[in-house]
């Protein structure tokens, strides 16, 4: 029963626990109603991206308090309210900072029932929760509805400390449809993949927008933090069938994969996909030693010297760095490779409701630097794609003003000579 979990945690245990749809929903459920019964204490709940919003978020759960490692949008209040605390992280680092920042952990994940031999798969999971099996203790909620997929994610029964069963649905994602903005952008990214090509796409609209474009192209790979519905698209299609990549030819390899039922429902026993480890498939050495890596990624706001803040405007935290970084760094070294960063050109500021440019001269104030500058390959906005890498600043800043929106294009040259970027 999921009740037996109780019986493994003590006095400041730390939890952690799978995100998405890989989060154990009815051990979870138990775990705050012992709270409300005042049978926790000093417990903390590790987690990177929660799909449920939950009362402990809110720091309304006694002896419970989350740790996350990615703010999903209902966890920004309770971050700024203070009761959620927030570790920096590039998602490979997140595996050795849990070892690090941990006493003893008990490792929660959802899990496919047992097959014949008695292995239990965290199916569209791997993230850092598979990094940990075998030397952390783990108690697994198996329900008929997750997928029994293929890769360094199993575990066996009688490796765990206790398991229960579940009928309980797994999330679906939500995807919105994508504006002129998007598609635009997304075409001009499709355009500038080759056949053959590896790729990593991020989160956001336009990034699996890029996907819709390229159903004409031949033999590209996937290599990738997350699998959605438009890579696993292109994997079912047969137009990613992996005949060219450096690494593990013939295989999709991600560490997270989301959707909605039919593509879970896809997942199983697909013998294409891989789910492994974030310090697998977001390690330096195994992205680099692709050819032909692409790298699709979002951002929020752009400066004139090409640093990305894809996680903060300005001071007020909206999410964290993901895998973002990781697949930056490593695309710009690989033989070949593409980074890509996607933005549209202009956004509405909550705040005073008018219409504002994201390539900026200077980031906010407080801003968080997720891309570095000098890793920044491509920008892409709805008006153009600008080259970054081996450029001069002040070619730069012109690539970055000329993919600007038109009606901002002077304000910003204006800038850009106040700042000494032009002359």
């Amino acid at each position: 029963m999921a009740t037996d979990v109780l019986a493994h945690i003590t006095e400041g245990t730390d939890l952690v626990v799978t995100l998405g749809p890989g989060e154990p929903v009815t051990v979870l459920d138990v775990i705050e109603e012992a709270g409300r019964e005042g049978r926790l204490r000093n417990v903390r709940v590790h987690q990177m991206l929660p799909f449920r919003e939950r009362p402990h978020h809110h720091g309304k759960i006694p002896g419970l308090r989350h740790v996350s490692y990615f703010l999903a949008a209902f966890l920004r209040e309770p971050f700024e309210a203070g009761h959620v605390d927030l570790v920096p992280n590039d998602y490979s680092m997140v595996p050795g900072t849990m070892r690090r920042t941990t006493t003893d952990p008990l490792v929660l994940i959802a899990t496919s029932l047992p097959d014949g031999d008695g292995w239990l798969s965290m199916g569209t999971n791997g993230d850092y929760c598979a990094s940990l099996l075998g030397e952390a203790r783990v108690f697994a909620e198996a329900t008929p509805n997750m997928p029994h997929t293929l890769g360094d994610h199993r575990i066996h029964v009688d490796e765990v400390v206790g398991w229960c069963r579940t009928d309980m649905a797994l999330p679906e994602s939500l995807t919105l449809e994508p504006n002129d903005a998007d598609l635009t952008i997304s075409a001009l990214v499709a355009e500038r993949i080759p056949n053959g090509a590896t790729l990593q796409i991020g989160i956001g609209n336009v990034p699996n927008a890029v996907c819709a474009h390229l159903s004409d192209h031949r033999h590209l790979g996937v290599h990738t933090e997350l699998m959605a519905e438009g890579l696993f698209g292109l994997v079912a299609s047969g137009v990613a069938d992996g005949s060219r990549k450096t690494v593990d030819p013939g295989l999709a390899v991600a560490t997270s994969i989301l959707g909605d039922t039919a593509l879970y429902r896809a997942l199983d026993h697909h013998p294409m996909v891989r789910v492994r480890p974030v310090d697998s498939t977001n390690a330096f050495a195994n992205i680099v030693a692709q050819h032909n890596m692409v790298a699709v990624n979002s951002t929020m706001e752009v400066d004139l010297l090409g640093q990305c803040a894809s996680e903060s405007l300005g001071t007020h935290y909206i999410s964290s760095s993901g895998g973002q970084a990781d697949f930056v760094r490593a695309t710009f070294e690989a033989p070949g490779g593409q980074g890509f960063i996607v933005t549209r050109a202009t956004a509405h500021d909550a705040a005073t409701g008018e219409v504002v440019s994201r390539i900026v001269p200077t980031l906010r104030p407080g801003a968080v630097v997720t891309a570095h500058k000098n890793r920044v390959d491509k920008i892409v906005t709805e008006f153009g794609v600008a080259e970054l890498r081996d450029r001069t600043v002040a070619d730069r800043v012109r690539a970055l003003i000329a993919i600007a929106a038109p009606e901002h294009r002077d304000d910003l040259t204006v800038a850009a000579r106040s700042l000494g970027y032009l002359h």
